[in-house]
């Protein structure tokens, strides 16, 4: 008897904080400097959450559970607006401005740039990817990009004023993509973007959402997202996810710089000439050459430890939505479930893997700036703190999904 009490109290507390949670909003109105503003779509990124202003410029939008929501906002005639909404015990109400898109308002003379169709191509291969899923993707809307390229820094910069459009007809989504940000360094070959995703379902046969269905499921396991969501709930190894250390060692191939600087000195000090046979002292190209390329190679390689890295040991209490991941070093995270694809080992993401580890999907995240947190849905909220090697950095936009996105089946 005590027991089915204990068990229906637990049932009943586990109704009311589940309702609560599915109660919460974020409400509020659109407007300008003047008035409100009646019929802008209201978006959740990274979600296929959306609402529109109603007659009054006010919008609400349900069911939300407690995390960090970026609220996008288009209207035309107006600059894409996106503004940051903390969920954490109760709901949001939020007043949004937008501001008048004068590109649109003004007649404008765009300059031809010779190079334009040369970056754009640079841009699909960096933002969208080079996937197989990539190959199905299109950017419906390319002349809202803004382009530069610094032949200085060797750096190519995107950015738009408008959302982007991208038909991916390989996992059914349209995505509305508000880029706050692109840079490509092709000397460091560092890729960076920041933005905002929107997905809507493309309209299809019942056949081809199967297809859809089938894409997604391969998209989402394994991927970044998958790993973040399955290490908050604890459970990466139960998912199929190895953790391990990627370590920097000294580098066996290269002299020590002592070695290299001495070398180098004496090769390209000139003897005098003789006085017997007056003839000129060469220097020795082959030699310099030599030890300019000792030089130029890292003095640190990357070795995988295989000593398995506990999550416990990794991730940390932050509040009751959030968890905290603090690391030294680099994690290695391998995915045993699915083997690398063809089309990646084609690439240049490759990363190094001892002779005895099979091909799994091995991917590699740097910490660069402190701890990160991130969200039980798989989300970062200190996105730009991570640089990813190997598989996470060769999938893209092509291969993301809704952040409330859902699997079927349990591999």
């Amino acid at each position: 008897m005590i027991r089915q009490l204990l068990l229906a109290v637990s049932l009943i507390c586990f109704s009311i904080v589940a309702y609560a949670q599915n109660s919460f909003s974020i409400s509020g109105v659109v407007r300008d400097q003047k008035e409100t503003l009646p019929g802008a779509g209201v978006y959740i990124s990274g979600y296929k959450i959306a609402a529109a202003a109603d007659n009054n410029g006010r919008f609400k939008i349900n069911n939300l559970q407690p995390g960090n929501y970026d609220i996008l906002v288009q209207m035309v005639g107006y600059l894409p607006y996106s503004k940051n909404v903390v969920i954490s015990d109760k709901s949001v109400e939020v007043e949004l401005i937008l501001k008048e898109n004068t590109v649109q308002l003004n007649e404008v003379v765009i300059r031809a740039d010779p190079n334009r169709a040369k970056y754009i191509e640079q841009f699909k291969e960096f933002f969208i990817g080079k996937s197989p899923n990539a190959a199905q993707c299109k950017i419906l809307n390319p002349q809202v990009l803004n382009i530069d390229y610094d032949g200085s820094k060797s750096l190519l910069t995107v950015k738009t004023d408008e959302f982007l459009i991208v038909e991916n007809k390989a996992l059914g989504y349209r995505l509305k993509y508000m880029l706050d940000y692109f840079e490509y360094n092709s000397r460091t070959r560092i890729i960076y973007y920041s933005g905002h995703p929107f997905f809507e379902e493309l309209k299809a046969s019942s056949a081809r959402r199967k297809k859809y269905t089938i894409n997604r499921e391969i998209a989402y396991y394994g991927s970044s997202q998958h790993f973040f969501k399955s290490l908050y709930q604890n459970k990466t190894k139960e998912e199929g996810f190895i953790i391990n250390k990627m370590v920097k060692v000294l580098n066996p191939n290269r002299y020590p710089d002592k070695v290299i600087n001495e070398k180098l000195t004496k090769l390209r000090t000139i003897p005098p000439k003789t006085g017997i046979f007056k003839t000129a002292a060469k220097i020795d190209t082959a030699q310099v050459n030599f030890w300019e390329k000792q030089q130029d190679m890292p003095k640190y390689i990357d070795k995988l430890d295989r000593a398995e890295v506990l999550p416990d040991t990794l991730v940390h209490y932050y509040n009751q939505n959030l968890r905290l991941l603090n690391y030294t070093d680099a994690l290695c995270v391998i995915y045993t479930k699915e083997r690398e694809s063809l089309a990646y080992s084609k690439t240049g993401f490759w990363i190094f893997r001892p002779l005895d580890l099979p091909n799994y999907e091995i991917s590699v995240a740097n910490l660069t700036n402190g701890p990160i947190r991130f969200y039980e849905n798989g989300g970062i909220h200190d996105s730009r703190s991570f640089l990813y090697e190997g598989y996470w950095a060769y999938e893209k936009v092509a291969d993301m999904v809704p952040m409330d996105y859902i699997p079927l089946q349990k591999k």
